[in-house]
Formats: C-alpha cells, structure tokens, sequence
C-alpha cells in the first residue's frame, strides 16, 4: 500500500473535530465491533480538542537509549533463569535467592531505569487499557469516546483514545483493548483524575497505565525479559486509589445506571400504572388523576340501542365513512341517524294499546323495524282481525232470534 493511501485510511479511521462526519456519525458508522483488521485498519481514533507535544528526534532518541538498555536486562534475566547456582527455592538459613526473586529484583530496578530515560528525553505519553468483550466493546467505546470530546474525560488531561478493531477469524472470547491517552504517565495526580472519571462516570475495569515508550520498545507480557508492561510498570491501581474507594466509585456508576431511565419511558410506566384511578400522595400537596382515555362514542351509541342490529352498525360505519369524504364530521353524522330513530319504546306501546291501529300507522313508523325484524307487521294484521271478529258478534247478539 503507498503511504498517500495509508494516510487516507488512517485519516478516515481517526476522528477529529475537522472529519467529514459528526461524532456521532463516525461512531455508528465505524463500530469496533464490526470494522475487520485485514492488517490495514487495527484500531479506530478519537481526538480530544486537546493536542499534545510531539517531538520525534526526542522520541527516537528515548528508544534508541531504552532498547539498548533493555537488552542488558533481557540477557541478565536469561543468565538467572539458565544458572544451575541459584536455587528454585529461597532459603532462609543460608540466605539464597531463588531465581523468581532475582529476576524481580532485576525488573524492578529496570522499571526505575526506563522511567529515567523517559523522562530525560521527555517521552512521558502513554494511556490507561481498557479491556472490552466483543458484545458489549461499542457501547463501551461509543461511551469513551463521547466523554473524551464533550463529557467527563474532556475535563480531564486525556486528549485522545482508540480502540481495536475487530479480528478477521471469529473468536468469542475476543478482547478489544481500548487505550485512553494521557500526555503524561508520571503525573500521579493526572493519572488519578482520569482513573476517577473511567470507574465514576464509566463503570470500567482498568487494567493499568502503559508507557507509549514500552509500546515503541515491544515491551508486552510476552517479553523476554518480564518487565512488567502495565500492572507496577508505572502505577498500580491500588498505588493511586484504595480498593474501597475503587469498588465505591464502580457501585456508585452502576447504582445511577440502573436507576436512570428515559423520561419518556418513566411517563409511559407511570400512565399505565395509574389507569384511571387517582393518585394521592400522603403526606404531600400534589394529588394526581390520570385522565380517562374516551371511548369509541359511536360504537357505544349503537351498542346502547337494544333494537340496532348488525346491519344498523355496518350502515352506520360506511355513512360515516361517505360523510367524511365530503367534510362532515363522522360524530355529528351518528348523532344525527340516531336522532332520527323514533323511540322504540314509544312504538312499541302505541302498536299493543291502540286496536284501531292501522298498517299505514305501521308502515309509516314501523316499516324499517319490521323489515329488520321480520315479525310486526303479521302481529299487527292478526290483531285487527281479531277486532274485527269481535264487532261482528256484538253486532250478531243484538239481533232478536229468527231474524236475520
């Protein structure tokens, strides 16, 4: 690849206030979780609107001095290890060393050493390690990251972070690192402020403070000569918080987490708590009831009727349907069909008491009811001619015997 496109494709893993993309955009479009390293993409950035001093005549002359010294180390540290002399076990009689002993002794005092030079040569940039599993690495990192340009972190002196891309072959138990810069590793009270912010506003397990010099030097947990990269290289958690404070911080995160929940959701809860009931609080001045929601007025209307049929509803509903199409309100169309209906009760009563009823009476009332019914107008007719029998014998009775 020519260095022209390495730098684009660097440019367009590492956000900047000058990117093409809002933050926003760039991290949803660029999620670790499913960005693959084919070898020229391992990490993703995010910059702080902090800069830092770089100086890389400087730098390389840290390494150069650190990389010579640390072959010292690495050769005593294989003389120690291949000396049939020095026993596996101390003893405390003769006063012996074991080989686990001398070694430590030798790494901690090239600890020291390599913080001399970078100090002297003023190569003090490194970064706080985060270690993420795959299922929850973009939240996490999404988190960082936002803090870093406008939250917490941003009052702090990290000015950068990034975070590991994903691997091409799948692997479940897949760590990505995450790396939180800090210009100097050395600052103890820095270093401290930024480990507040990480447990205190994000809730993470850290795994120590690394040197950017022991990242140029190859200096991992593999290295021959077992300095340690991270846990006492430079600060150990506890050197720079007590446990309890470290546990109380992480506690207190999670308790808001758990506890913070979208205003919207807290309403929708709190609505479908309380139904239509009301709410008083005890003991204070607020008293609450929740509003009843209404219910579909023209379907309760047709209900109510016990004479509507099926068909009356489906009537209904497609004449309100019609109606809205030309601008009338589909309520005032209901309320004006069912005003039209004639008591049913009233209907009823005149058709029973009045035996001179007539079937224009009926028809002209009772005619759509005895359409949907079916039964009415027969019960109407039988009962006049029922009247009829009876005028007819009145008038039979009246008549002396023998006449006709």
């Amino acid at each position: 690849m020519a260095a022209e496109d390495l730098i684009d494709l660097l440019n367009k893993y590492s956000w900047s206030s000058k990117h093409e993309f809002t933050l926003d955009e760039f991290l949803n479009k660029y999620r670790p979780s499913m960005v693959q390293n084919d070898g020229t993409k391992p990490w993703i950035w995010v910059n702080g609107s902090k800069g830092r001093d770089f100086d890389a005549e400087a730098q390389n002359a840290a390494c150069e001095e650190g990389a010579q010294y640390l072959n010292e180390v690495t050769a005593r540290v294989e003389e120690i290890k291949n000396d049939p002399s020095i026993p596996v076990r101390s003893n405390k009689k003769t006063g012996a060393k074991s080989k686990k002993e001398l070694r430590e002794q030798v790494q901690a005092t090239a600890t020291e050493k390599l913080k001399e030079i970078s100090l002297k040569h003023k190569y003090v940039c490194g970064k706080w390690l985060v270690f993420a599993a795959a299922d929850k690495v973009d939240v996490i990192w999404k988190g960082i990251a936002t803090s870093l340009v406008s939250g917490p972190l941003a009052e702090t002196s990290a000015f950068q972070a990034k975070v590991a891309t994903s691997p091409q072959e799948e692997n479940p138990n897949y760590q990505h690192v995450i790396c939180v810069y800090m210009p100097d590793v050395y600052d103890k009270d820095a270093a401290t402020k930024v480990m507040r912010v990480l447990l205190r506003n994000h809730g993470l397990n850290l795994s120590g403070v690394k040197s950017d010099m022991y990242t140029s030097l190859g200096i991992d947990s593999k290295h021959p000569s077992g300095i340690p990269s991270t846990a006492s290289a430079i600060w150990k958690n506890t050197s720079l918080m007590k446990d309890a404070e470290i546990k109380e911080l992480k506690e207190a995160f999670f308790a808001e987490l758990s506890t913070a929940k979208p205003k919207a959701t807290e309403d929708k809860e709190q609505k479908g708590a309380s139904g239509d009931e009301e709410k008083t609080h005890i003991g204070g001045s607020s008293t609450k009831k929740a509003t009843a929601k209404p219910g579909p007025k023209l379907k309760k209307k047709v209900a109510d009727d016990p004479f509507a049929s099926d068909n009356d509803a489906d009537e209904q509903a497609e004449n309100t349907k019609a109606d809205s199409k030309v601008g009338e309100k589909p309520k005032a169309v209901a309320d004006k069909k069912i005003a039209a209906k004639p008591a049913p009760k009233l209907m009823k009563k005149k058709v029973v008491d009045d035996d001179f009823a007539s079937d224009d009476d009926m028809d002209e009332e009772e005619a759509p009811k005895a359409k949907a019914k079916g039964k009415k107008s027969t019960v109407v007719k039988r009962r006049k001619s029922f009247s009829d029998d009876d005028e007819d014998l009145d008038e039979r009775r009246k008549k002396p015997r023998g006449k006709k």
